[in-house]
């Protein structure tokens, strides 16, 4: 829709006010839940920052279409705490990725509370619906340690909103951190989140395997992202 107006606009000589384009409008949707204590919130925003800052990802959005992606950082924990940790900005090189990782590091955790992974999709779905901003592509990045939903709107209320407004859903399963193997043995988190949470075109999940990992698969889901490549729909980082 923003695309018709912006035609019928340049054919009319009038300007579509308070609208830019970029390649990609990505909602990072980052755990904030009870599972997750402040060392860990930190740790995390410390992982996509140095992702965001890497030269392929910076030049992977170089090399879109409009040469920039617009992204957002969100925190999520129980049905009304959301937290929107870095707002829209705009990332055309690498002095605009360093300020977003820049701005990451300084607010305080706001989001607390125990699972609402579906209304923590509704939150990204809106967030993307009521910008000002108009992308090729949308994509919600949901990173979490569970697929456990225990209050608010259920996971499929949530998904299903964003897939009808047009949006991709892909994930990160965020293993255990501590545990030599990655793996805290709660069953296959990548396989419910392939099941349960992602969807849309090329939808996928990464997988963190301990701490070492996280960035590298930050890293790797954020090039697959901004790219427009899919791969399997379950991939380890590194793979």
């Amino acid at each position: 829709m923003l695309r018709v107006l912006a035609c019928l606009a340049a054919l009319w000589g009038a300007p579509v006010l308070g609208q830019t384009e970029v390649d990609l409008e990505l909602v990072l949707l980052a755990d904030s839940s009870g599972s997750i204590d402040d060392g860990e919130i930190l740790f995390q925003r410390e992982g996509y920052a140095r992702a965001i800052t890497d030269p392929a990802v910076v030049a992977a959005i170089r090399r879109t279409a409009y040469g920039s992606i617009a992204v957002t950082y969100v925190e999520w924990g129980r049905f009304d705490s959301q937290d929107v940790v870095v707002p829209w900005t705009v990332i055309d090189g690498q002095a605009a990725a360093e300020r977003f990782a820049a701005a990451l590091t300084g607010p305080p955790r706001r989001a607390r509370g125990r699972n609402a992974i579906g209304a923590a999709l509704i939150f990204g779905r809106d967030l993307i619906e009521g910008n000002e901003i108009a992308g090729w592509r949308r994509i919600i990045d949901f990173s979490g340690d569970s697929a456990g939903n225990f209050n608010g709107p259920t996971i499929a209320e949530g998904r299903r909103a964003a897939l009808e407004a047009g949006i991709t859903i892909n994930g990160l399963a965020v293993l255990c951190r501590i545990c030599a193997s990655g793996r805290s043995g709660s069953g296959d988190l990548e396989a419910a989140f392939a099941d349960r949470i992602i969807g849309g075109q090329g939808a996928f999940v990464v997988t963190a395997d301990g701490g070492e990992a996280f960035a590298a698969a930050v890293r790797r889901k954020l090039i697959l992202e901004i790219s427009g490549g899919g791969g399997p729909a379950v991939a380890r980082a590194g793979q």
